[in-house]
């Protein structure tokens, strides 16, 4: 098992122990600026009606996403982790 495997199996054991779905689930995610990472995120959420907030760092490098977004289940959480870690530069909070 790889140690992003490993973080997934620990993160569903987690929400399922604290989190009763559906529920509203926060995202946060910090990318650059360099290229089009922001609007990839958003590409990711919008479908699922999710409410999307950004904002820029103080030096303008990185820009802060948050997703609010109601989830049926923890393996619909760790779905959008997964896609949303094939963004290049992607940090998730």
């Amino acid at each position: 098992m790889s140690d992003r495997d490993a973080f997934y199996t620990k993160l569903k054991s987690q929400l399922e122990d604290t989190t009763r779905f559906p529920a509203d689930y926060l995202y946060k995610f910090i990318v650059p600026t360099d290229a089009n990472q922001s609007q990839e995120v958003k590409d990711i959420f919008n479908n699922g009606g999710a409410v999307i907030d950004t904002r820029k760092s103080k030096t303008g490098k990185y820009i802060s996403v948050s997703i609010r977004l109601k989830v049926k289940n923890a393996d619909e959480v760790i779905a959008y982790y997964r896609q949303a870690e094939k963004i290049k530069g992607i940090i998730s909070l």
